[in-house]
């Protein structure tokens, strides 16, 4: 089914483990348009995990290269007039200039959002997210992170599953297609 919502870029945005990168699959596949998940494009990129940029380099570092390859990424799907479904990383929006990139290439944001017990019990025994290291600062920084999500054109409860997620999205985005 190819739809013809009028944003052909849909960028979600979430904290570590609501879901990113499986409901970007399954919406991209069910537009019909293209997948990006910006982490795998960076570690692509970089030739390392996720989990060795930080080491080796650093957060600072990693979002610059974040920041490069999101860039990358909103040209080809504007510039190259590709229809795109985004997964962006959980700490893409931690910088402004991301979410003005994503908004001056009109994409809809929409956030997965899910509880923070949730996210921990997604996330357990996960070994590569370097942010995470114990519980009480997975919260923390789920707390961070809460006012920058919240900027999102959609909130999405992401504790369904995926295929209930995509129907979510899809039931928010498609009544602005009739409209336009």
């Amino acid at each position: 089914m190819s739809v013809p919502i009028s944003r052909k870029l849909i960028a979600l945005a979430g904290f570590m483990g609501c879901g990113k990168t499986t409901v970007g699959r399954l919406l991209a596949e069910r537009l019909g348009w293209r997948f990006v998940d910006l982490d795998t494009r960076i570690v692509e990129r970089a030739r390392a995990s996720i989990v060795e940029i930080f080491r080796r380099h650093g957060e600072p570092a990693f979002r610059e290269i974040e920041a490069e390859a999101l860039g990358r990424a909103l040209g080809e799907a504007v510039e190259g007039g590709h229809a795109t479904v985004l997964a962006l990383g959980g700490g893409t929006l931690t910088r402004a200039e991301n979410m003005a990139r994503l908004r001056q290439a009109g994409a809809a944001l929409v956030w997965l959002d899910c509880p923070v017990d949730q996210l921990l019990e997604r996330c357990a025994g996960v070994t590569d997210r370097p942010l995470f290291r114990d519980e009480a600062s997975f919260r923390r920084l789920h707390l961070e992170r809460l006012p920058l999500y919240a900027q999102a054109d959609y909130r999405v409860d992401a504790t369904l599953e995926p295929p209930q997620v995509v129907e979510r999205i899809l039931s928010l985005l498609l009544p602005a297609v009739v409209e336009h």
